[in-house]
This record gives C-alpha cells, sequence and structure tokens, in this order.
C-alpha cells in the first residue's frame, strides 16, 4: 500500500485502520529518508516470523494485544504500551488475538 501523505488535523492511528479477517492491514503513514511510520491490523493468529532490521524500531499497541519477541524474550504488549526493537536484534509479532500497532522505525545516519 502507498504512502497516505501527510494527514490534516488531529486522527486516531487506532481508527485509521480496520481488521480484515486472516490477513495483516498495513498502511504507511510517512515515509522519507528519516525513517517510516506504518500502522498495521494483525487478525488472530497472523504473524511477522522472526526478522531482524537494521534500524531501531518503535511498537506502540493501539488496540489489543501483542505477544513480541526480541532475542530469545518474549513480551506481552498491550494498548497503550511501547516496545523498543533494537537495530540487528532478531525479533517477531504474533496476534494471539487481533490487535492494532503503530511502527515508528528510526534510520540511522
Amino acid at each position: 500500500m502507498k504512502p497516505v501523505g501527510l494527514i490534516k488535523g488531529p486522527f486516531s492511528p487506532k481508527e485509521r485502520i480496520e481488521y480484515a479477517k486472516g490477513s495483516i492491514v498495513s498502511q504507511q503513514l510517512i515515509m522519507n529518508k528519516a525513517g517510516n511510520i506504518t500502522l498495521f491490523a494483525f487478525d488472530e493468529g497472523q504473524q511477522l516470523s522472526e526478522h531482524t532490521a537494521p534500524f531501531d524500531a518503535v511498537i506502540q499497541i493501539l488496540d489489543g494485544t501483542a505477544e513480541i519477541q526480541i532475542a530469545k524474550d518474549t513480551y506481552a504488549v498491550s494498548a497503550g504500551e511501547q516496545i523498543i526493537m533494537p537495530a540487528n536484534i532478531p525479533h517477531a509479532v504474533f496476534a494471539v488475538k487481533p490487535f492494532k500497532m503503530m511502527l515508528i522505525m528510526i534510520k540511522g545516519l
């Protein structure tokens, strides 16, 4: 999905993205050389398998609870909470139940 461009005025990230049965939905809000901000909605049982990224990232849970693995540690992260995923460290995201998140990725200079 291509970026939607700058959004004028206040908005609720949680309400900008909807769940889809058996899927992960994503919507990029900002993408530039400094990094990007992307919304995700995970249906129950969906996952991003273990991978690494060359940049630090922050996940903000908007709705529900996510199971997030960083290195060998697993965390339950709920609506209103954040977790930092350091660059080059293996991580994975799993939806025990549906949840929404905002991913903020910061690129190094």
